[in-house]
């Protein structure tokens, strides 16, 4: 599959699932304002993880119209990705450390959760940085896409299949 074709489809599913996010709030009895803290952390990682993909396929294709193409184009893509999605991760941990944990006693895997997926997102995260400085090629720039799209249809599914705080 070529680069501009793994791109569209990525910045596909990424409108999808914020789209989603618009269902998940259009469903709830409460308004957005009234839910728990959780609630709209995850609300947050499910606006975040579709938002960016979306905006890192877009600057992908963007570059991708460059003629010619330019040689270190997936350097530059991973360089981005590696500050925005530090800056991104370091937001939501401020969001996740303000959480009361007298507030979800019944929910211990939200914090597992939230550590296991912050795991993932730093190994992500220095393979950019590698992608970066070393190699420059396509498949690890668009490992931060998936990986940032898994992270959103996760919080998906667990803001349908959760009850609310």
């Amino acid at each position: 599959m070529e680069p501009g074709e793994a791109l569209g489809i990525a910045a596909q599913i990424a409108v999808a699932l914020a789209g989603f996010a618009g269902v998940v709030v259009v469903f709830r009895r409460e308004s957005v304002h009234e839910w728990s803290a959780v609630d709209k952390l995850r609300l947050r990682l499910l606006l975040g993880n579709s938002i960016l993909p979306l905006g890192l396929c877009m600057l992908g294709m963007l570059l991708l119209t460059i003629k010619p193409m330019p040689a270190g184009i997936w350097r530059w893509c991973s360089g981005i990705a590696f500050v925005v999605s530090l800056l991104v991760a370091v937001t939501m941990t401020k969001y996740f450390r303000r959480l009361d944990v007298r507030q979800i006693p019944r929910e211990r895997a939200t914090g597992f959760v939230f550590y296991l997926f912050g795991m993932f997102g730093i190994a992500v995260n220095l393979l950019q940085l590698y992608n970066a400085a070393l190699l420059g090629v396509f498949w690890l720039f668009f490992t931060c896409i998936v990986f940032q799209v898994i992270t959103a249809l996760f919080q998906f599914a667990r803001m349908i299949l959760l009850l609310p705080e």
